[in-house]
């Protein structure tokens, strides 16, 4: 059938030469680390973590963030190695097509346009709420009509518009201005584990891990399916509780895989996309565990905010000043993670243009520039509409069931591409294949049913979109379909198989 046609590693190396879809290599390991920073450290730090702790697993969250870690370090060693074996734009996608065929490809590229721009559709929002809140510290009042929750959000459109221009610009610009922001959220996060460690009472960790009790019974489609499909009854505290604020938590991570989307746009992707990759992870990892033993440790976990945690933690202790401080730095932090998360969905859309599974004049690169000018507009442009019309909510899931899909097929695929190229130069390669890999996805899978009954239902309507652009468009269209590798006609029969 020709949705199983594979597309070589070779083939995908030598489209990105084509001089009228080509990326400009100018990103080092220390961008793409920073690059990674910018997209995990947002949103998660500054409200996750207060409703995990007074929800889920009380101080013991600490230990949540770590089993967060632990998996998205598994699903992070498969797009490392992927990464650096095929140093081509569109993360998961690229790599699928290489060894699980170009409907499974279409499939995770799907899913990673969902991912990255409700993400940051959602990003937006959240940074809206706070600039809001942050402007009305200084006296200034947004309209009703047009502030976080009305009819349109306009601080959130002109944030998206204004982060748009900026990346069409070009990457190593937008990336100068994302370095700046992410030393003023990096500030904001030490600053709260500094200035917050003289206000911890060593009570408030007893006892470290709450005795376990039984959760609030949710019906219908809000239920999560694995209650669904086996019965069990939701859980808080205890050994459990540490295992539900994992799969909570775990969503504060997202975004390491957004380094992989720019492996064309590396000088040395061999060597510096497992050092982004991983180096992002790790500090992300130790910033979060220290954030939220202070916070636990300032104020007893029945009693934290869940809305904003940090900031009122701190007006808890008679430091009102620090709670400004702080939605200042959320403001900065936000903006960072919505500017990644736009980048990320132009890359994956323009490697699929590139295949011709969408229309190829998307991808076609400004000389200037280096970068997709119409494609970023046209993202840039839907993004903002979402963000500004859409009273999100529940859509944040959407986020995570888009992003653990592509995690578990991306993790599958390192032992497959293993077994049929064994000859491949791989610059990293994870240890104990195929034991992690499928480990990592089963965990993905684990999470994924952890999600409610109505977000699979809008995932599987995604998806059946998805099916009907590919089947009525992509599947004749493609380069593979047309029997078109301009360079190399020779192997395209190689590269094709029934």
């Amino acid at each position: 059938m020709g949705v199983m046609r594979t597309k070589s590693i070779e083939q995908s190396i030598r489209e990105t030469d084509e001089p009228e879809f080509q990326l400009k290599k100018k990103l080092t390991a220390l961008d793409l680390t920073v690059f990674g920073i910018g997209v995990i450290i947002g949103a998660g730090i500054f409200t996750l973590t207060g409703r995990a702790a007074a929800d889920y697993a009380g101080p013991s969250i600490a230990i949540s963030f770590v089993l967060a870690a632990i998996c998205c370090g598994l699903a992070a060693l498969c797009y490392a190695e992927f990464a650096s074996t095929v140093p081509v734009s569109g993360s998961a996608y690229t790599f699928s097509y290489a060894s699980l065929g170009e409907l499974v490809a279409w499939i995770i590229g799907w899913d990673l346009l969902l991912e990255l721009m409700l993400g940051a559709s959602v990003v937006a929002q959240g940074w809206s709420q706070y600039a809001t809140l942050f402007l009305g510290k200084l006296d200034i009042t947004v309209p009703a009509s047009v502030a976080p929750g009305s009819h349109f959000d306009l601080p959130a459109f002109v944030l998206i518009l204004v982060l748009t221009a900026l990346i069409a610009i070009g990457i190593k610009e937008s990336l100068r201005v994302n370095l700046v922001l992410v030393g003023v959220k990096l500030f904001i996060v030490l600053f709260v584990i500094v200035a917050g460690i003289s206000f911890v009472s060593t009570s408030n960790y007893s006892p470290f891990i709450p005795p376990a009790k039984a959760g609030e019974s949710v019906d219908g489609l809000a239920a999560p399916l694995v209650q669904v499909l086996f019965g069990l009854e939701p859980t808080t505290y205890g050994i459990l509780g540490i295992v539900s604020g994992a799969s909570i938590v775990f969503f504060a991570y997202i975004g390491f895989d957004v380094v992989a989307t720019t492996a064309e746009e590396a000088k040395n992707p061999q060597r510096d996309l497992p050092i982004g990759i991983i180096a992002s992870l790790v500090i992300c990892t130790v910033l979060y565990v220290a954030t939220t033993l202070v916070i636990t440790g300032m104020v007893p976990y029945s009693e934290i905010d869940p809305k904003a945690a940090l900031a009122s933690a701190f007006e808890s202790v008679g430091k009102p000043g620090y709670a400004t401080l702080i939605a200042a730095g959320a403001v900065a932090g936000l903006m960072t993670v919505v500017m990644t998360l736009i980048i990320g969905a132009t890359r994956v859309t323009f490697a699929m243009a590139r295949d011709w599974l969408l229309p190829r004049s998307l991808a076609r690169t400004h000389p200037k520039t280096g970068t997709p000018i119409r494609l970023t507009l046209m993202i840039g442009t839907a993004v903002a509409l979402i963000a500004s019309l859409t009273p999100i909510g529940k859509l944040e899931e959407m986020v995570n069931i888009g992003t653990l899909s592509a995690f578990a097929l991306v993790s599958l695929a390192v032992p497959v591409l293993r077994s049929r190229r064994p000859d491949l130069e791989r610059a990293f390669r994870v240890p104990f294949s195929p034991v992690l890999p499928v480990a990592a996805a089963l965990i993905s899978v684990y999470l994924m049913i952890n999600l409610s009954v109505e977000t699979w239902l809008r995932f599987l309507i995604w998806m059946a979109i998805g099916f009907v652009i590919y089947f009525t468009y992509g599947v004749r269209r493609s380069r593979l379909a047309m029997g078109k590798d301009d360079n190399h006609p020779a192997e395209q029969e190689e590269t094709t198989s029934s």
